[in-house]
C-alpha cells in the first residue's frame, strides 16, 4: 500500500484556498461587468459603488481604477479622474483605457501638451486608431502646431476617406490660420456629404469663411439656411448682420442686430454694431441711444468712438477731438483715431494741429499708408 502522506496536491487546506481565490475573482469579475454596464446606462453613482467594492477586495485592480476614472470623467471631475488613471498606469503601464481616459482629461483641462504626450504613448500600442489620431490632431491644433495637426488629419483621410472629424478639424485648422479658401474646401466637402441632414455648424462655418473672404453674398445663403434650421441661432444672426454690414446694407444688418438684442439686450458688442448701422443711416439720435446703452453696461471703445463720430458729423468738432484724444490714452497705436482727430482739426481750419497729430502717430514707428498720404497732402498744401 503506497504512502500518500507526502502528496501535497491532495492537501484539503490548499484546495480550500484555491476555491476562495476563484470565488474572489468571480466576485470581482461580476462587479466589474455590472459597474461598466451601469456606466453605459448613465448610472454613474451606482457604478462607482461597484468599482469601490472591487478596490476594497483588490486595491490595485486595473478595471476598477479605470472604471473610477471613467466615472469621475463622466461627472466632469477631471482632476479626480486623472488621479485614478495615473494610479492605474503606475501599476499597469501601457493600459490603453487608462491612457485614453487620461489624455481626454488633460484635453478637457486645456492641458493640450500633456494630452498629446499621452495620446502619442497610446499610439505606440495602436497606431491606426482613427479616434485617437483625430484627438491628437485636435490637440496639436489647439497648441497651434499647424504642420503636425494637418499631417495627422490628412493621415486619417488616407485611412478613411471623408472622415467627418478630420474634415471638420482641417476646416477649423485652416480657418484658425486665416487660410479661408483652404478651409472652404473642407467645409464644402462636409456640406456635399450631408446635404439632406447638414449640421448647422457646417453652414455657419461656410458662411464665416465667405465673410472673411468678403464674398458676402455667397455667405448669406449659408447663414439663411442655418436660420431655417434654428431661427434664433446667434452665429447665423451675427453672420448675416455682419455680412450685410460688409455690403453696406445697413438697414438689412439692423434687422439681425435687433433680433440678437431681443434675446440678449445687454450685449454691448451688438449694441455698438447697431449704433454703427444707425450712424451710417444718418439716424444719429437712434445711434446715440444704442451707444449710450452700451456704455451703461461698461466702458466700450467703439461706443465712445461712435459718439465722437456723431459729434463730428454734427459739427461739434471740439467735443469730438476731446473724446478721440481720451481714447488715444488707452489705444495709442490706433491709426484711425489719429486720422479722425486730424480731420476734425482740418474742419476747424487748424491745419498745423492736424499735421502735428499725424506726425505724432508716425513717431511711433508704425507705417500706415492712409496716414502717410494724408500727411503728405497737408504738408504740400493739397488739402
Amino acid at each position: 500500500m503506497s504512502d500518500m502522506s507526502n502528496h501535497s496536491e491532495f492537501d484539503p487546506d490548499e484546495m480550500r484556498e484555491e476555491s476562495a481565490e476563484e470565488k474572489l475573482l468571480n466576485e470581482i469579475s461580476e462587479l466589474s461587468k455590472r459597474g461598466y454596464q451601469l456606466l453605459k446606462e448613465g448610472l454613474v453613482e451606482e457604478a462607482e459603488v461597484c468599482f469601490k467594492e472591487i478596490i476594497e477586495k483588490d486595491e490595485l485592480n486595473n478595471y476598477a481604477l479605470v472604471g473610477l476614472g471613467d466615472s469621475a470623467r463622466k461627472r466632469a471631475d477631471f482632476r479626480q479622474a486623472v488621479v485614478y488613471y495615473q494610479r492605474c498606469l503606475e501599476n499597469h503601464p501601457g493600459n490603453n483605457y487608462a491612457l485614453f481616459g487620461l489624455a481626454d482629461c488633460y484635453k478637457a483641462l486645456n492641458k493640450y501638451n500633456q494630452a498629446i504626450r499621452i495620446w502619442e504613448e497610446y499610439l505606440l500600442h495602436d497606431d491606426s486608431n482613427i479616434t485617437v489620431l483625430t484627438r491628437v490632431a485636435d490637440a496639436y491644433r489647439k497648441v497651434r502646431d499647424f504642420k503636425k495637426s494637418r499631417e495627422i488629419y490628412l493621415r486619417v483621410l488616407e485611412m478613411e476617406k471623408d472622415n467627418a472629424y478630420a474634415l471638420i478639424g482641417l476646416g477649423h485648422l485652416h480657418y484658425d490660420f486665416r487660410e479661408y479658401r483652404e478651409a472652404l474646401k473642407y467645409w464644402e466637402r462636409m456640406y456635399e456629404l450631408n446635404k439632406n441632414n447638414v449640421d448647422i455648424r457646417v453652414l455657419t462655418s461656410l458662411g464665416n469663411c465667405h465673410r472673411k473672404l468678403r464674398t458676402f453674398e455667397k455667405g448669406t445663403s449659408y447663414f439663411d439656411k442655418a436660420l431655417e434650421l434654428e431661427p434664433n441661432n446667434f452665429y447665423a444672426l451675427f453672420g448675416l448682420a455682419d455680412s450685410y454690414r460688409g455690403m453696406n446694407s445697413h438697414s438689412e444688418s439692423l434687422k439681425y442686430w435687433d433680433k440678437i438684442l431681443k434675446k440678449d439686450p445687454e450685449n454691448k458688442v451688438i449694441l455698438t454694431r447697431a449704433g454703427d448701422a444707425y450712424r451710417n443711416l444718418e439716424e444719429w439720435d437712434k445711434a446715440e441711444d444704442y451707444y449710450s446703452r452700451a456704455l451703461n453696461i461698461e466702458f466700450d471703445v467703439y461706443a465712445i468712438l461712435g459718439l465722437a463720430l456723431i459729434n463730428k458729423l454734427r459739427g461739434n468738432y471740439e467735443n469730438s477731438i476731446e473724446s478721440l484724444k481720451g481714447l488715444l490714452k488707452n489705444d495709442p497705436k490706433n491709426h484711425r483715431l489719429y486720422t479722425e482727430i486730424a480731420e476734425c482739426y482740418m474742419l476747424l481750419g487748424n491745419k498745423s494741429k492736424a499735421i502735428e497729430i499725424l506726425a505724432d502717430f508716425q513717431k511711433l514707428g508704425i507705417r500706415n499708408t492712409f496716414v502717410s498720404n494724408l500727411l503728405d497732402k497737408l504738408r504740400s498744401g493739397n488739402r
